[in-house]
């Protein structure tokens, strides 16, 4: 999975702690052993030092080494069972003296050579999902999205109910979140404000993370930020986990203030991520036809050709909720 810098840097920092907790639990509980039986500490010297012992005969020279090592093997094993008797005796636990890393399948680096390992993969997990949650409510569940707020009426330009509508967008959306995975392909989440685009999108944006895939959400005016900042020199924007996340969450395109830069930077985007297969969510309040005037024909043959378009019908939920003010669903 590809994780933004930051998120990393932070999962890399919580690894290297766990291991340096993990080291100063050890060193607290020998202490303690000691402390109830010094023999532990004296055994522990002379374990170190037939070690010793048993390295330097290894690279003696001029007799065979073979007889002495055997000796010194033997003193080991006496002073390991002599050491495992102490500690039974004490009933502190099997792994009360264990030193081993956090993480037995790659030592607590985070790796198995150049492959992520699982305990750094979570994580990473954990910490986008941290970052997710500072930027939504914590309502953004497909569970607590309601339909009551769309007409059940049947609408003739429609040809169903705005409800009708709406319910398969919903579905259509929880499936595309529950069974994603990395170049699944891509939605445009289309239609006038205040029907559910920004929620259902922060929906996708929650499952997605906690299906394991790697997420970033942002509004166009925060994502385009970024790249002037960087055009201009001021940096920090850390770009590329636009480009290597699994999921790409574009909300309210079209809110931006639309230039020449704009566009070029948002078709070098799009464009780069269809060709890596890279998936996509975008929201927008423009309607289809009003992508090419705005964008140009390129990115809009891009947007109704390789996305899938989610219509959003009904009358502005934000407007409808002023008589329902005790609902805290959408």
């Amino acid at each position: 999975m590809a994780y933004s810098e930051e998120v990393l840097r932070r999962a890399r920092d919580r690894l290297e702690e766990a291991n340096r907790q993990r080291r100063r639990e050890y060193e607290t509980h020998l202490a303690q052993a000691y402390r109830m039986r010094p023999r532990l500490e004296q055994i522990d010297r002379e374990l170190r030092q037939t070690m010793s012992e048993t390295v330097a005969l290894c690279f003696a020279r001029g007799e065979d080494p073979k007889a002495a090592i055997a000796a010194v093997r033997e003193r080991n094993l006496k002073l390991q069972d002599e050491r495992q008797w102490i500690l039974d005796e004490l009933e502190l636990g099997d792994d009360f003296l264990d030193d081993g890393p956090v993480c037995t399948i790659c030592g607590g680096t985070g790796y198995v050579g150049a492959r992520m390992c699982e305990c750094l993969s979570e994580l990473c997990r954990q910490e986008q999902k941290r970052e997710l949650a500072e930027l939504l409510t914590g309502k953004e569940r497909f569970e607590t999205f309601s339909l009551s707020y769309y007409s059940e009426q049947f609408d003739p330009d429609l040809g169903a109910s705005p409800r009708q509508l709406m319910s398969r967008t919903l579905n259509l959306c929880r499936r595309y979140a529950q069974t994603f995975k990395p170049g699944c392909g891509n939605l445009l989440l289309s239609g006038a404000p205040g029907l559910g685009k920004t929620f259902l999108s922060a929906c996708i944006a929650r499952t997605v993370a906690d299906g394991g895939s790697s997420v970033v959400y942002i509004s166009a005016p925060k994502l385009f930020a970024a790249y002037e900042s960087e055009r201009f020199g001021q940096g920090g924007a850390d770009l590329d986990r636009f480009a290597a996340c699994d999921l790409l969450i574009l909300d309210d395109l079209g809110t931006e203030m639309t230039t020449q830069f704009v566009v070029s930077t948002l078709y070098t985007l799009v464009n780069d991520r269809l060709l890596a297969r890279k998936a996509m969510v975008v929201s927008t309040n423009l309607r289809p036809e009003d992508l090419d005037p705005r964008y140009g024909p390129q990115l809009s043959s891009r947007f109704l050709g390789s996305f899938q378009y989610v219509p959003f019908v009904g009358q502005d939920i934000r407007q409808l909720r002023h008589h329902r003010p005790t609902d805290a669903t959408l």
